[in-house]
């Protein structure tokens, strides 16, 4: 079976700390697929406002939309361990880019490295709309 693997960018642009809550538990009593998405949410969220935008402005209502993920899980994560969250820009286009996760637990663990694919969209037209080139260049990878 064919594994997802997942490239990490050569600089990140932003770091957080999460911590995995008793309500991120699934019944295997480690964190959850699910909650390990609402925790990268989270992040990016986090990300987006660093930048100064939002995944979606309520008065323009300009914004994004995810139009993919992947998760290659390293490790598990349990109730009390603060995750450590770095996130990277990779494949600039017209209309987005991808976000790279690389997420740790406290002692430095790694527990998985994600991929979002968000695209720029406009809620008023429900179509995409063009990546600006100031957010482009607040992203755009670092050449070595």
């Amino acid at each position: 079976m064919a594994r997802v693997k997942i490239a990490l960018p050569s600089t990140f642009l932003f770091a957080t700390q999460l911590p995995v809550r008793i309500t991120d538990l699934n019944y295997g009593a480690h964190l959850g697929n699910d909650a390990l998405l609402s925790i990268l949410h989270e992040a990016r969220v986090q990300l987006l406002a660093h930048l100064g935008t939002a995944e979606v402005d309520h008065a323009t209502k300009l914004g994004f939309i995810m139009a993919d993920v992947a998760v290659e899980y390293k490790a598990e994560a349990f109730y009390g361990d603060v995750l450590h969250i770095d996130i990277g820009a990779a494949d600039l286009s017209k209309y987005g880019f991808d976000l790279v996760y690389l997420v740790k637990n406290q002692t430095g663990r790694e527990v998985a490295r994600a991929k979002t694919g968000m695209l720029c969209f406009d809620y008023n037209t429900r179509k995409l709309r063009a990546l600006s080139a100031e957010l482009a260049a607040q992203v755009a990878p670092s050449q070595p």
